[in-house]
């Protein structure tokens, strides 16, 4: 229903940053929610950042609190993830998603996700 592109992914020595864009085509965001998850070799896919797309309220794994920024640009249809301060530990591709449906609560933010984009490969080298 929505299709995802994404890029910006890349090659960065620990501590130094990327941006992320994830581009909607198709049926663009105008309710629900977009999320950020991520999935390194040997791991299961695991919840990075959401955002609410009408409020742009925001929900973030505690592994990357502080550290990351996920944002959106309504005219674009393009949500973003600001990436800081990057450790090795942060390797693994990046996935953006999309659901159309508002999540009634904060822990709804991290799952129902029906569009998924392609995948970024984000690699931090120590």
């Amino acid at each position: 229903q929505v299709q995802l592109i994404e890029s910006g992914g890349g090659l960065v020595q620990a501590g130094g940053s990327l941006r992320l864009s994830c581009a909607a085509s198709g049926r663009t965001f105008r309710s629900g929610a977009v999320g950020w998850f991520r999935q390194a070799p040997g791991r299961e896919r695991e919840f990075v950042a959401a955002l609410l797309w009408n409020s742009r309220s925001t929900n973030y794994a505690d592994s990357v609190k502080g550290r990351f920024t996920i944002s959106r640009d309504s005219a674009k249809a393009t949500v973003y993830l600001q990436m800081n301060s990057l450790k090795p530990e942060d390797t693994a591709t990046y996935y953006c998603a999309a659901r159309l449906s508002t999540p009634p609560t904060l822990a709804a933010m991290r799952g129902g996700y029906s569009d998924w984009g392609q995948g970024t490969q984000v690699t931090v080298s120590s």
